[in-house]
């Protein structure tokens, strides 16, 4: 019964890669595979590093999209911030400027704490952002950092009290260190909110932050919590402000996070899902952008012709290679739970 339904899943499977506009942590490509099925598409896109149980999480996630359901949603658009990756002040600005004026952002998330950057290019990443959005007329634009744990607690006081200045008053710092405990800890000598991200992903009790007091607000991403209605669980139990943030997705599998941020009973933050503008290419004739600083709440199909141009692009040995990334996900407990879903 379960190689039968994984010979189903993989009968509905599509491989692709999309370039990014910019090297974002790294990343130059974003590999994964699309599935079809009764419900929609759902993609399957686990970085490289993950190993097969974290990947189990990811194809249950796209899983659920393809075949299973979503919860109501309770609003018909989701506030999104910009994106700004670890890059040069002038570059910071030119896309803070154009998240503005195109796309109508005043939420803005930048990169910092880059391996190989100092915190001088941190102070001058921010305050360029801030200058570009005095220059378009925003006075108060909410500026929040992502150090993604890369700073101890010593190191963290320094530099959150550095881009707080250079922001004009940060909205909130995510991930500034590594664990629990040390998050805890910076939580009592800064006043600038934290925000936990990592601690959320990658633990295997996504609701500890929160109870134990190391964060003021928690970022969910769907995939690595196995699906939207799983999620929307985590953010229920928390009991904190939550951030819906996207894994640099394709507009097609983007909707998971819009759908879960719908969903949420509060939604106090703008949500990390405006990454379409990460990719220099996607799975649509019109990638899914923001309108007006936030996002309708709906689902893309892929565009024949270019999912079929995103497959060729990957090639047959990274196509084989994903095929057989996904058969081991399945092995590994994604059958358990997904599937269920699967007839």
């Amino acid at each position: 019964m379960t190689d039968r339904k994984l010979a189903q899943l993989l009968a509905g499977a599509t491989p692709f890669a999309l370039p990014l506009a910019k090297s974002f942590r790294g990343v130059t490509v974003r590999e994964g595979v699309l599935l079809q099925g009764p419900s929609g598409f759902g993609e399957f896109a686990p970085f490289l590093e993950y190993d097969d149980a974290a990947c189990a999480r990811w194809l249950t996630s796209a899983v659920e999209a393809a075949y299973g359901t979503w919860p109501q949603a309770v609003r018909d658009r989701v506030p999104v911030n910009a994106i700004i990756p670890a890059t040069s002040p002038h570059d910071a600005a030119a896309m803070a400027y154009r998240a503005y004026v195109g796309d109508g952002c005043t939420t803005v998330k930048v990169k910092v704490a880059e391996a190989g950057q100092s915190l001088e290019d941190d102070v001058a990443r921010v305050a360029a952002v801030r200058s570009a959005h005095w220059s378009a007329g925003v006075h108060h634009p909410a500026i929040r950092i992502d150090a993604n744990g890369a700073w101890t607690v010593a190191e963290a006081v320094t530099a959150i009290r550095e881009l707080d200045n250079a922001s004009g008053g940060l909205e909130y710092v995510e991930q500034p260190c590594r664990t629990l405990d040390e998050l805890a800890e910076l939580r009592t000598r800064i006043s600038v909110p934290i925000a936990a991200d990592e601690s959320i992903r990658t633990a295997n009790d996504p609701i500890r932050a929160a109870r134990m007091g190391a964060a003021d607000i928690i970022v969910v991403k769907v995939p690595p919590l196995a699906g939207v209605q799983l999620a929307l669980e985590v953010v229920r139990a928390a009991g904190v402000p939550v951030v819906v943030s996207g894994a640099m997705d394709s507009s097609v599998g983007l909707a998971a996070g819009v759908a879960l941020a719908a969903a949420v009973d509060s939604l106090p933050f703008a949500c990390g899902l405006g990454t379409g503008a990460l990719l220099a290419d996607d799975l649509v004739d019109a990638p899914v952008r923001p309108r007006h600083g936030s996002l309708a709440v709906t689902r893309t199909a892929p565009d024949p012709d270019r999912l079929a141009a995103a497959a060729e692009r990957l090639g047959a040995e990274r196509t084989s290679w994903w095929l057989d990334r996904l058969a081991r996900a399945w092995h590994a407990g994604a059958c358990d739970k997904a599937g269920s879903w699967i007839s």
